[in-house]
């Protein structure tokens, strides 16, 4: 009987448990060889790989500006990611073109990080997250989707790219851009040591960290975003 694999566990979903960490791990370490040993086997092998990585492979590094060169962090989140990555780096011997999305905040309205921002402000009790000085690295689902159908098509493109769009700006500029778009104060931070006792590492790594990371690779290849401006975007989101 085939052994069964968890496939991509949610990393946003409650506290990081060591048992949480190892299912996290596993889910993504397990599939990546799952698909290497079926590359392996198969007789006709597909022309393209394209795996589903996250900026968090950086880790935060306060105001340095990430691209894809820039080596792995430290902490969990990156390890992980790393490992993940790795995992499938083998399809490349294989003959196989391999791309590697590292996708930022993928802002859509019906689900995400971005529902549970807009919850906040409906009520009037929106704001940044902790001191709101850390870097957000976001994308439109729509140049998310278009990038990587831009990476399908572009046989002569390999390896790592940022998904993100070109302007990263702070917490802090996201939820003032954020409350002037639903016309609605963000004057109600989330205080760090609260998401620090409800979530623990999880919060310290994703809620109250974050990256500077930049697109350099995708525009480098002349892809060009629909959605450049976090304003223009959440407004086309919302409208």
């Amino acid at each position: 009987m085939s052994k069964r694999i968890q496939i991509g566990i949610d990393i946003g979903a409650g506290r990081w448990t060591d048992k949480k960490k190892r299912e996290i791990i596993r889910s993504r370490i397990d599939s990546g060889r799952a698909v290497i040993d079926a590359f392996e086997k198969a007789w006709a092998r597909p022309k393209i790989l394209i795996q589903a990585s996250a900026v968090g492979y950086y880790s935060p590094r306060s105001d340095e500006e990430l691209e894809e060169s820039s080596p792995s962090g430290h902490g969990f989140l990156a390890a992980m990611a790393g490992d993940w990555e790795d995992s499938i780096a083998g399809a490349a011997s294989l003959g196989v073109r391999r791309v590697v999305v590292r996708s930022g905040l993928v802002l859509a309205k019906n689900g995400g990080v971005l529902l549970r921002f807009l919850r906040q402000f409906r009520w009037f009790a929106g704001g940044p997250l902790g001191r709101g000085k850390q870097w957000l690295s976001w994308i439109h689902r729509r140049d998310e989707t278009a990038a990587i159908r831009f990476l399908l098509e572009r046989e002569d493109l390999a390896g790592a790219f940022n998904l993100t769009a070109p302007g990263a700006l702070t917490m802090k500029g996201f939820a003032r851009i954020l409350g002037r778009v639903m016309r609605r104060p963000a004057w109600f931070p989330m205080p760090a040591f609260l998401l620090r006792l409800l979530f623990g590492q999880m919060a310290q790594e994703t809620l109250l960290a974050g990256q500077k990371v930049l697109p350099r690779a995708l525009l480098k290849a002349s892809f060009r975003f629909s959605y450049p401006d976090l304003e223009l975007a959440l407004r086309e989101i919302l409208r």
